[in-house]
């Protein structure tokens, strides 16, 4: 027989318990919601995965690679893998009946990494070639003053083609040690005539109408670094005019000035760019002809002048260039 004493004890012993076990689940929720919260926080895609492969926990990174996680190797520790043009770094961890998969993007980092190893043999590429081309210059210069009339034409190609590799030559030797602009003040109409001289070098075979600038004005920058950037554009243009199926095309620069900034304004009625999302990507390039240098160096170029270089949308392709007054 139980006596009162002994049933309010009991009573009081499981109230306690309840309270106990109340607290315990409400800590071990505390808990999981902090693992949840920190799993969310981290920049990389997380899985805790039961012993059968099944999903215990992820966070958002991991559900949107779920197809990712389907490909994954349980067995191995350490791997990179390719999945919808992304390089990713895979590590795996085994604890008791759990597995913690992560998955780090490190395409950007790879990308750099090849572009530092192809700079530098593009580089030394460069430094091998620059001495006989200069050779094969000075050599044809020669021939052209000896040779027959009718063979001018001839040399003078020759003299187009050694110009289109010097261009390849400098800017792949500017793009490995990098941009430093020496600014000076200088007349853009100095610029321009350079920049007509640099046309007359270069060889294309349709009918271009030229629009340049009619005004003149002063800018406060470097003369070989903006001459180089102006003539990437401009060689882009005739090269998007080349592969158009019109047999004449039009290249218009144009000026206005806030102010704030000189800005630039470069039409073509050429082909459209194909590919936008890498336009400014060292060594990518949709054209027969490009290296994938130029426009990533006019960028560069823009950005030393307090500038940068914008794709503007619309019915024209149109590229604007801003150099800070």
């Amino acid at each position: 027989m139980i006596t009162s004493e002994e049933l309010q004890h009991l009573i009081e012993q499981t109230y306690k318990i309840e309270n106990d076990f109340k607290d315990l689940k409400d800590s071990y929720n505390h808990l999981q919601n902090t693992i949840e919260k920190v799993v969310e926080f981290l920049p990389n895609a997380i899985w805790i995965l039961e012993n059968d492969g099944k999903v215990f926990l992820q966070n958002s990174q991991a559900k949107e690679l779920s197809e990712l996680l389907v490909i994954l190797r349980l067995d191995t520790n350490d791997y990179e893998i390719n999945f919808k043009d992304r390089s990713y770094l895979v590590k795996i961890s085994n604890y008791q009946d759990k597995f913690l998969v992560s998955a780090t993007d490190i395409t950007e980092q790879k990308r750099k990494e090849n572009l530092a190893t192809m700079g530098q043999m593009a580089a030394h590429l460069s430094h091998e070639i620059r001495n006989p081309i200069g050779s094969i210059s000075l050599l044809t210069s020669t021939l052209k003053k000896r040779v027959k009339p009718e063979n001018i034409a001839i040399v003078s190609e020759i003299e187009k083609s050694i110009f289109r590799i010097e261009r390849i030559i400098k800017a792949t030797l500017m793009f490995s040690k990098g941009v430093q602009a020496d600014k000076k003040l200088l007349k853009w109409s100095q610029l321009q005539d350079a920049l007509k001289e640099i046309i007359g070098y270069y060889s294309y075979s349709k009918e271009i109408r030229f629009g340049f600038i009619e005004d003149d004005f002063t800018i406060n920058g470097d003369a070989d670094l903006l001459l180089m950037m102006f003539s990437n554009f401009i060689i882009n243009a005739i090269d998007a005019i080349e592969l158009d199926d019109e047999e004449e095309g039009e290249i218009e620069l144009s000026y206005k000035n806030d102010g704030e900034f000189h800005s630039f304004y470069i039409y073509d009625s050429g082909v459209p760019i194909e590919n936008k999302r890498t336009l400014f990507e060292a060594f990518k390039s949709t054209k027969v002809k490009g290296n994938g240098l130029g426009l990533i160096l006019a960028k560069q170029i823009a950005t030393a002048h307090d500038g940068d270089v914008f794709l503007i949308e619309g019915e024209k392709k149109l590229f604007e260039i801003k150099i800070k007054v």
